[in-house]
């Protein structure tokens, strides 16, 4: 048995847990259409990125790979066939599964041969108003017309024979499907009441493209999409500006190397053949698939407001004594405070900032913004506060991928509002969740902080589940202070940190060190556990500690909900290592590490997951929960999921993603029983302080 599972392979497995959900009929209709839509877009960023890498090695000098413990040739096949595989499986639970439930609630996706008279003259119609201008018809030729096909975009690939000529001479051509300016679903008039009925975009312009290409018979139609290479390869030493460089990067991502070629699995061999000349494709960069592409295009499926086929809403849960303050710095003053959305309502770290910029006894904001929203109250606060005389200053990761462009703008945004914008750094991204705010109290200046394990961001944070802390603890306070002067001077701190484990500096050596102790507490007979919850694990380092620990006798439990490259349950390696991942309603986001410590139980929050990107190459924070009544209700959560008996699935060796199933007959759902726990200690401690109130 292989000591480690290859990161591609386990993220694969993953994202088929994803598609375990779309399959799932007890999951509501349309919510199973979204995880295919989110199995979909996981894949397209998959191969934009990890797949492109691939490619980019086998096209390299072999003798690159002596030094490398995989070859890329086999690790690229074994994704290529694995993935293959997986878009048998999508399309089989959309055309067998979701298009006959669909029908059964009253919405009917029709094949273009289905329509009637009126439709069809409906979708001439709306072909000639609103397509024409986008369509782009391109005749084909074979070494000498290579038009460019803009990434992740939907083209129909015409075959077409001349009308006007004694023997037909086949043609190619393509045509472009607009999704990125049309909704990909067409309401078709519908005669029978209660029955909606919808066309495909990519079937509107199948029906009509006729129409542009009069003097020819098409003989077929297939949809095809080309996704390019979207990494950024940014030089870690160069003495330049970061910032220019980035954006001449983001220039040419569009037109970056072509990293796959998505095809409708049906279309014939001299059809593909001919494309792969046209588009100088190689066998490595096809990938078969169903009739539709881009099926991330169903997150905007409409509901058409029919009732029970999306999950019941559950309300985010208020956090009173913060939302109902006269000033949220006296509540935190008394106590930490832990918010742990989606569960909880995200409005009180918005209400954090909106209290500090308009609290004159607040002098400085200081914020790190990884991912930020497109409409945000945070950022909006944050202006506000520089106009009432506060020093605000903010830290933009220009590197998050895919939100580059969209942090740019934010940061020249907040300079022209006269904010202190500090960008990236060559050769780290900075992933810490951390705000400071100083305040004078008594004309001396308090410390208050939250930090977390998600980012500053108002949508994602209905999604994510995330924990963060409000604190006045001078232990925390006084060390995330200096990570920020870390990263406005990029002078290294002079102080150890004692509390924090901050990468770049201690990170990686603080988890070692824990983990390190409850294996020397296993050698030395006494009771030692661990339980870490993360994204991703991957560091071979710190798999190997957990093997140690294991064969010590450490009893491991793992939540991993991505990548996990350790293998458990292997006798004399991981024997006493359990490992699952959870897939529901919400994205499990947050890093919870949990240390038994010989009784003297020790908790931590951390932005970081344990991959080797996270450890060796980020600002990240890990932080202990100094309350204890915190810490309980964090174990209490974590225990939750671990008992999770619906949405767990068992991480294995094989990679078989078997759901967790315990012998009682009680079904835990982890999400579910998580808001109402949180809702009832909500609900107590609001009773409790109207208690006092009224004494």
């Amino acid at each position: 048995m292989a000591k480690l599972i290859h990161r591609d392979v386990s993220w694969l497995a993953f994202n088929h847990r994803v598609l375990q959900e779309a399959m799932d009929s007890s999951v509501p209709l349309l919510e199973r259409l979204k995880f295919l839509a989110i199995y979909s877009s996981n894949l397209d960023e998959f191969f934009r990125i990890r797949v492109a890498n691939h490619r980019n090695l086998v096209r390299a000098n072999k003798s690159m790979f002596k030094n490398m413990d995989f070859s890329p040739e086999i690790v690229l096949k074994d994704i290529l066939k694995i993935a293959n595989e997986q878009q048998k499986k999508f399309s089989e639970i959309f055309e067998k599964n979701l298009l006959p439930e669909l029908k059964k609630n009253g919405i009917q996706i029709l094949s273009w041969h289905h329509l009637n008279k009126e439709q069809i003259e409906f979708v001439d119609t709306f072909f000639n108003e609103n397509l024409l201008p986008f369509v782009q018809p391109v005749i084909l030729a074979e070494k000498k017309i290579k038009p460019f096909l803009n990434n992740g975009a939907l083209y129909l690939a015409l075959h077409l024979h001349s009308k006007d000529v004694v023997k037909p001479v086949s043609e190619y051509a393509i045509v472009k499907i607009p999704s990125d300016h049309l909704s990909r679903f067409v309401e078709l008039p519908c005669k029978h009441a209660g029955i909606k009925q919808i066309l495909m975009l990519d079937d509107a312009v199948r029906h009509s493209v006729r129409l542009i290409f009069p003097g020819y018979n098409i003989l077929d139609s297939y949809s095809i999409k080309l996704t390019r290479d979207a990494e950024l390869y940014i030089d870690d030493e160069y003495s330049g500006d970061l910032l220019a460089k980035i954006k001449k990067s983001l220039s040419k991502r569009s037109i970056g190397l072509a990293s796959r070629l998505v095809y409708d699995r049906t279309m014939p061999k001299h059809f593909l053949s001919y494309l792969m000349n046209v588009f100088e494709i190689t066998p490595m960069d096809l990938l078969p698939e169903g009739r539709y592409h881009n099926n991330s295009d169903f997150f905007r499926f409409p509901s058409f407001n029919l009732v029970g086929l999306k999950d019941p809403v559950l309300p985010p849960i208020k956090i009173s004594e913060l939302e109902d303050a006269v000033s949220v710095f006296d509540k935190i003053k008394q106590k930490d405070i832990l918010i742990h959305p989606p569960y909880h309502s995200y409005e009180s770290v918005i209400r954090l900032f909106e209290d500090a910029a308009s609290d004159p006894f607040v002098t400085h904001i200081k914020i790190i913004q990884y991912r930020v929203a497109k409409i945000s109250r945070i950022m909006i606060a944050i202006k506000n506060a520089v106009k009432n005389g506060k020093q605000v200053s903010t830290f933009i990761e220009v590197k998050a991928r895919f939100d580059e462009e969209a942090n740019l703008k934010w940061g020249e945004e907040l300079e022209q509002a006269g904010v202190n914008v500090y960008y990236s750094m060559p050769g780290f991204k900075v992933h810490s969740k951390l705000a400071l705010i100083r305040r004078l109290e008594n004309e001396k200046p308090a410390l208050y902080a939250y930090i977390g394990t998600g980012n500053f961001h108002e949508e994602t944070a209905k999604l994510y589940a995330d924990f963060g802390i409000f604190t006045k603890d001078k232990r925390i306070t006084s060390e995330a202070a200096r990570i920020f002067t870390f990263l406005e001077t990029k002078q290294r701190p002079t102080q150890p940190f004692e509390y924090l484990g901050v990468g770049l500096f201690n990170l990686k050596d603080k988890f070692i060190e824990l983990i390190k102790r409850e294996t020397e507490n296993a050698k030395k007979g006494r009771k030692a556990r661990m339980t870490l919850k993360m994204n991703s694990l991957q560091d071979e380092e710190i798999i190997n500690l957990l093997y140690d620990a294991s064969n010590a006798g450490v009893k491991i439990k793992l939540i991993v909900r991505g990548i996990c490259c350790l293998v458990p349950g292997q006798k004399g390696m991981s024997e006493n290592i359990e490992a699952i991942s959870i897939i529901d309603r919400y994205l499990e986001h947050s890093r919870v590490f949990i240390f038994h410590n010989n009784g003297k139980q020790e908790v931590y929050l951390s932005s970081a997951d344990w991959m080797v990107r996270n450890l060796h190459f980020r600002v990240e924070t890990v932080f202990p929960v100094l309350d204890p009544d915190i810490a309980k209700t964090i174990i209490t959560c974590i225990n939750i999921q671990l008992n999770d008996n619906v949405k767990s699935r068992i991480i294995d060796a094989k990679l078989t993603n078997k759901y967790k199933k315990n012998t009682n007959d009680i079904a835990v759902r982890s999400q579910t029983e998580t808001y109402y726990f949180i809702k009832r200690n909500e609900d107590s401690s609001t009773l409790s302080d109207q208690i006092k109130e009224n004494i």
